[in-house]
Order: structure tokens, then C-alpha cells, then sequence
């Protein structure tokens, strides 16, 4: 293809798509483990995943393979009628879970989360609460989705802006802060809403023993604790789930990014006392959990889990964490490099506030694709399987980015 071509898309793009995102003027074409190359034919290593959901890179032959063989039998059905692929991916997910009994398969993570809090509301309203009494804690610096309800829970005002009126019903605390969060927590709460560790909020772990001290307040009341494991789940934080380096079991917990590589699927899953809550009528999707989403899942799951694959996160983890520190010693940008697995965030130091974004544009043009998490953050998050030459690799190329944008 083409220069002109390639200009060509860039500005149909700038054209015909209504202005949501802010994307980068190259059109990439293909990939391959934690490569890509944009239609020119330059090579990309590949620290963003899809924004942590690629996980197991791109064309990866089992992936395929399960897509393929599924493409020829059967696509869709609806919810009307049953298929095996999300049957015996409910029964992998149930028991890989360690807590639900129950799966309800959607399309993203907006929508499990959306899920989410309708399950919470109607359990509230099951168990005699009047509307007032269904309150919903989440915390500062949060992100769950788009949707108008997720992104009301989504305590960050500059995705609220302009989308009032705001449904009600959700109380905001500060993550990580005991004290701030008992002081707004009464028996109005009917669930708590958490990610294990934030993602959009600058990569930031919970503390520990913080999301031991949700459980037991939520178990006071009872009130649900729910875990948006959206991005953090399925491997990523170098455990199945990120819960368990915390040693706290939720009643509902929300995935999607990884679950499907790349192919769109989301899913909230239930403990058994919560189960029943969503009965029928309550809830739907016309695509939710299609065979061809659900058969592609089903390998994911099944690899993400294996302890080589987990293995391969805390290693690749920490040969970041020591190439970001490297980085920082030459470069001096960075003041911490946080994170669990391979969701790592190396935060900018206070000379370099609001500047992540040129980062970005510098390491694009040294063939390198980088996400941020918020504006004083670069976050990594690669592929699960990634090679220690690709970790290498990326690592020099930031190393060439930063040289020109300190230059």
C-alpha cells in the first residue's frame, strides 16, 4: 500500500467516524505474537495488547483454529435457543472461578458491569429495600465502562461531563483510604463496586488488607462486593485472577478484554446465594455469549490459566520493572514503577505532569505502541505470552523515544 493510501484511510477515518477517539495517523494491517505492522510495512512491538486484550498476542494458532472450526458449524442463535460453546464455557468459567455457580454472558465490559449493577439493585429490592437503600460504593479514580449507568460509576467527572442528568443511587470514595470509606458507608450500601487494581486511574493496586476490609463491611450489611476484573482478570496480574493475591472471595465478579483475545465478550459471574436474582424477563442480550465468542473464549480461558502462562507474567513482569528502572537511571522521568503482572504503570515525575501523551507520539515513531493511564502515566500492559527478546526489544525502543523527546 501506498503513502497515499495510507493518507487516504487516515482521512477517511478523520471524515466518516463520529470523533470519539483521538487515534494515532498510521493503519495497522496485521500482526503476529507481539508484533504488529501498519499498512507501509513497519514493524510495531506491541506493549498495548489492545489495551490489555490481546493477551495472548495476535494470530496465535490455537485462537484460530477455534474460531475457524466454530465459523464453519454455526455463528449465532440468540438467547432463544441454546448452543454447546457458552454451555461449556460457563461450566470452565463456574469452576475456574472458585466462588459462582452462575455466568451471564454479554458482549464487553461495559456491559457486564451494566449487568452488574442491575443484579445488585435487584437483589437489594429482593431483599425488602426500598430504592434509597440501594446504594452503590465505588472509588475515586475508577473506570467501568461508557454506558450511562457504568460511567456514573466510573467516579471520574471528566467522563460524567455533559451526560447529566446522572442516574442516582452511587457514592463515590477515595481508593485505598479505610477511614474515607467507613465514613460513607452505612446501611444503605447494597454493594461495593472495585477493581482489584485501577487500571484508567494510573495503574494503582489495592492496598493491602483494603479489599479484606470491603468484604467484611459489605458482609455487616450484606451488601454485595463485587469485583470489575475487567482488565485485571484472566491472567493478567500474573494470577487467574487479581482477587487472589488478596485472598478475598467477591459475590459477583465482572471480565471481559482478555477473556476473548480480541474477540468481543463479556461476562458477569455469580455466587450462588446471588444466582437466582436476574430471573427471566429481567435481563437480556441479542448476541450476548454467541457460539463463535464463546468458542474462542473456551482456548483463551483454557491457556491463560496454564501455570507456564502465569509463570511467563511474573517473569516478563519483572524484566520490565527492571528495564523501566534502567530507563529511569538514564533518563530521570520516572518516580515509581507499580502494578501487578503485566499491568505495569511507570509514573512520570512532577517536572513531566500532563506529558504522557508525547511519550506515546515519540515511542510510535520509534516503532513502539504504549498506552497511558491518565496523563502522568505510561502503562504496559503486552501480551501474556510475550518473549523476553520482544520485552527487550520494546524496552530499547523506549529507550530511543525518550532520547528524542528529552532531545
Amino acid at each position: 500500500m501506498t503513502d497515499a493510501s495510507s493518507a487516504a484511510l487516515v482521512a477517511s477515518a478523520q471524515q466518516h467516524l463520529v470523533p470519539t477517539y483521538r487515534q494515532r495517523a498510521l493503519v495497522l494491517d496485521r500482526g503476529q505474537g507481539s508484533r504488529l505492522w501498519d499498512s507501509e510495512g513497519r514493524e510495531y512491538v506491541d506493549f498495548a495488547a489492545g489495551i490489555a486484550v490481546s493477551a495472548l498476542g495476535h494470530g496465535d494458532p490455537d485462537i484460530l483454529a477455534a474460531l475457524h472450526e466454530q465459523a464453519d458449524k454455526l455463528w449465532h442463535t440468540s438467547n432463544i435457543f441454546l448452543s454447546e460453546p457458552p454451555l461449556r464455557l460457563a461450566e470452565e468459567l463456574v469452576a475456574a472461578s472458585g466462588f459462582a455457580s452462575r455466568v451471564f454472558f454479554c458482549n464487553s465490559g461495559a456491559e457486564a458491569n451494566e449487568a452488574a449493577i442491575k443484579l445488585v439493585r435487584r437483589h437489594a429490592a429482593n431483599a425488602g429495600r426500598a430504592p434509597q437503600q440501594r446504594t452503590i460504593i465505588s472509588f475515586k479514580g475508577s473506570f467501568h465502562g461508557r454506558t450511562l449507568a457504568t460511567v456514573t460509576a466510573t467516579a471520574q467527572p471528566k467522563y460524567q461531563q455533559g451526560f447529566e442528568p446522572l442516574p442516582g443511587g452511587f457514592r463515590y470514595a477515595p481508593f485505598n483510604d479505610v477511614a474515607a470509606f467507613d465514613a460513607l458507608f452505612d446501611t444503605d450500601v447494597a454493594a461495593v463496586l472495585v477493581e482489584p487494581v485501577q487500571g484508567e486511574g494510573g495503574v494503582v493496586p489495592a492496598a493491602p488488607g483494603f479489599l479484606a476490609h470491603l468484604r467484611a463491611r459489605c458482609d455487616e450489611v450484606g451488601a454485595l462486593l463485587v469485583f470489575d476484573e475487567i482488565q485485571t482478570g484472566v491472567g493478567r496480574s500474573g494470577k487467574l485472577w487479581a482477587h487472589q493475591w488478596d485472598g478475598v472471595v467477591p459475590d459477583v465478579m465482572t471480565l471481559a478484554k482478555g477473556l476473548g483475545c480480541g474477540f468481543p465478550i463479556g461476562a458477569m459471574l455469580v455466587a450462588e446465594h446471588a444466582a437466582q436474582t436476574l430471573e427471566f424477563g429481567s435481563h437480556g442480550t441479542t448476541f450476548g455469549g454467541n457460539p463463535l465468542a464463546a468458542a474462542v473464549a473456551r482456548v483463551a480461558l483454557r491457556k491463560l490459566a496454564a501455570p507456564g502462562l502465569l509463570a511467563n507474567v511474573e517473569t516478563q513482569s519483572r524484566a520490565l520493572r527492571e528495564g523501566l528502572r534502567a530507563l529511569d537511571e538514564k533518563h530521570q522521568v520516572f518516580t515509581d514503577v507499580r502494578g501487578r503482572g503485566l499491568m505495569l504503570g511507570a509514573v512520570l515525575r512532577a517536572e513531566f505532569s500532563g506529558r504522557a501523551a508525547e511519550i506515546l507520539d515519540h515511542a510510535a515513531n520509534a516503532g513502539l505502541l504504549l498506552l497511558q493511564a491518565g496523563p502522568d502515566v505510561l502503562r504496559f500492559v503486552p501480551a501474556l505470552n510475550i518473549g523476553a527478546d520482544d520485552v527487550a526489544e520494546g524496552l530499547a525502543r523506549l529507550d530511543a523515544a525518550l532520547t528524542t523527546w528529552r532531545a
